[in-house]
């Protein structure tokens, strides 16, 4: 089915009643996009759409899935599912977990991508210890020129971020549009393995930073493209758990990352070259499997493949049923979406997602929680930990050891947000993690008034650094590209999805650039005592300006952004907040009236308090 033909199949809209406007949801009456279709008037258009597809073959199937489609909570009473069709349903919720092959082998996919991410970043961080004395461009305490060396040293190390967040993000959407989402992560691997490799050969810092800027045309794309790619082929109810594996391996890069600093720590004055050139090695099996993973069932059905997306499904899904059913599902969202957000040339793309408002909102709700994954500080840690532990009177080794354990630290408490973030939601596990990264940064900055010959002082300042990598790694961490690949609408995924990572990356650059000249103006006292002092910004902005977006299928998420911003922002202040203090704080039994009013939901859906769902 061609794009042409989605905008133009729209006859069914004009017989539904109640209708609901994506642009201005008002009432915040959120409804499954089959809903009120009577049963003879929905079975015939699933005819006429096998027909149209040349689907025959499979229509009794798709007839059953839409049915399940447009009452997921009533499929005991579906006259036309036999029993072994309903034990298929049940067994969505009792064995959730209990996913095919392929569907895992795109997730560890993915994850590899996420391990080159971690991997590149902590490359550099133990290199910092010896490359700018490589280069003559020293950024000790009294050496020639620091003030002028800390900038280009922040420089270098920013090059990934610059070059992703101007340029790299931006090639998602025609990537993604020439491509398709394996051919992206090909081409994003290819430039992940060489430009990694160029860098231990470099012989100037010049060439280490346009091998750097380099590494940043594929780190972008692919950082916008695997979360998508990962949501797009997950089901909803494990979604969260799976997407969020990107920050869980790009942690457990990190990690590696710290473990590769340590292991070429002795080899000499080349230890650098071998810590910055060894993240290319997750590149390769990347580069290798991905086009032994299904492409993406709804980047298939944009591009009109209907038959290549069902087989996709298939792969996806236990079963042919469950496979029907999300096909049937996805088209019809599609018609809604061309329908009225008209997807259509790249710039108008870009500029739909400040003018339409479902659409603006979810580009704000990203541009929160990426930022606010740059001003919480971790990147302080990731980018520049061995400086810091050197500056604390730490030797080499004991730097490099510090480092590797905060990266065990952010790595195993990753774990938790597997299971939390579908069940705890998004935007709780971000209100919690928040102000316990504030007061462990500020914690962390205090130990280093502790005296330089006092055993205090190192074991102080490793232990709030770890306690705060403890905080963020089940929230600030998986959350963010985990709740951008879920917002934006099938016909803005890619270029929301570019603007979000390019947020994320944007921000991560300036942080890197400025973050040696921070800590020479400002001492590390200052330095972690302004990024805990973000905390708290960021913990006032995700409050007001951040919907939950836990369990819901990626096309009903829709309704929840056409929920008007001042609506949000009120109910948050006038509504919930009172009603937490009296509940929390007073202790008071009290009722919090809902956000939302629900007509009908997926099954799957779950009303959590004071989250706007």
């Amino acid at each position: 089915m061609s794009t042409e033909k989605i905008k133009n199949d729209v006859s069914y809209d004009e017989e539904q009643q109640d209708k609901i406007d994506l642009t201005n949801n008002v009432q915040a009456r959120i409804q499954n996009p089959l809903h009120g279709i009577p049963k003879e008037r929905l079975l015939s258009q699933v005819d006429s759409f096998a027909r149209e597809q040349d689907m025959l073959d499979i229509a009794p199937l798709l007839r059953k899935g839409a049915l399940i489609a447009q009452n997921p909570k009533d499929f005991e009473n579906i006259s036309e599912l036999d029993e072994k069709d309903k034990e298929v349903i049940r067994r969505e919720r009792t064995h959730k977990w209990s996913q095919p092959r392929d569907l895992y082998m795109t997730v560890v996919v993915c994850s590899l991508a996420a391990a080159v991410q971690g991997w590149d970043q902590t490359g550099s961080n133990g290199a910092n210890l010896s490359f700018p004395d490589e280069f003559g461009i020293s950024i000790a305490t009294g050496a020639p020129n620091a003030a002028n060396h800390q900038w280009i040293v922040g420089l270098i190390n920013s090059g990934p971020y610059v070059a992703s967040s101007l340029l790299g993000c931006w090639l998602t959407d025609p990537l993604n549009h020439l491509l398709g989402r394996r051919g992206t992560l090909f081409f994003c691997g290819i430039f992940c393995i060489f430009s990694v490799l160029g860098q231990g050969f470099c012989q100037t810092w010049p060439q280490l930073l346009v091998c750097r800027l380099l590494l940043g045309l594929g780190m972008g794309p692919k950082a916008s493209t695997s979360p998508v790619f990962a949501a797009e082929n997950t089901p909803a109810s494990i979604r969260g758990g799976l997407v969020m594996s990107w920050q869980l391996w790009t942690a457990f890069g990190i990690m590696l990352g710290f473990s590769a600093n340590l292991v070429f720590l002795d080899v000499g004055r080349n230890a650098w070259r071998f810590q910055i050139a060894s993240a290319f090695i997750p590149a390769i099996p990347l580069t290798l499997l991905i086009y032994l993973c299904p492409e993406s069932p709804r980047w298939l059905m944009k591009k009109g493949r209907y038959h290549d997306a069902y087989k996709s499904f298939r792969r996806l899904r236990n079963s042919e049923l469950q496979a029907a059913r999300d096909l049937y599902y996805v088209h019809r969202q599609l018609v809604e979406e061309f329908t009225v957000l008209k997807g259509s040339s790249y710039a108008t793309r870009f500029f739909e997602l400040f003018t339409i408002p479902r659409i603006r909102r979810a580009t704000l709700a990203s541009f929160v929680v990426m930022i606010a994954q740059q001003m919480c500080g971790i990147n302080i840690i990731a980018f520049y930990s061995s400086s810091i532990f050197s500056l604390a009177n730490f030797t080499n080794k004991q730097a490099l050891l510090a480092s590797w354990g905060f990266g065990m630290v952010n790595w195993v408490f990753a774990f938790p947000a597997v299971w939390t973030i579908d069940t705890f939601g998004r935007r709780n596990l971000l209100l919690f993690t928040f102000p316990n990264m504030a007061w462990t940064l500020l914690a962390a900055g205090f130990s280093f008034f502790i005296p330089i010959g006092n055993s205090a002082r190192v074991p102080c300042i490793a232990l709030f650094v770890f306690i705060f990598g403890a905080f963020y790694s089940p929230g600030e961490g998986p959350v963010p590209f985990t709740y951008s690949a879920e917002v934006f609408p099938l016909t803005h995924r890619e270029m929301g999805m570019s603007w979000a990572v390019a947020t994320n990356l944007f921000w991560a650059s300036v942080l890197s650039i400025s973050f040696p000249r921070i800590q020479a103006a400002f001492t590390q006292v200052g330095a972690f005592g302004f990024y805990a002092g973000l905390n708290v910004v960021a913990f006032v902005m995700i409050f007001f300006l951040m919907p939950e977006t836990k369990q819901r299928t990626l096309e009903e998420l829709d309704y929840v952004f056409a929920v008007p911003t001042s609506r949000h922002i009120s109910y948050q202040a006038k509504t919930y907040l009172p009603y937490w203090i009296k509940r929390y704080i007073f202790f008071r039994k009290t009722e919090l009236e809902p956000l939302y009013n629900f007509d009908e939901v997926e099954s799957i859906t779950v009303f959590e308090k004071g989250v706007g769902h």
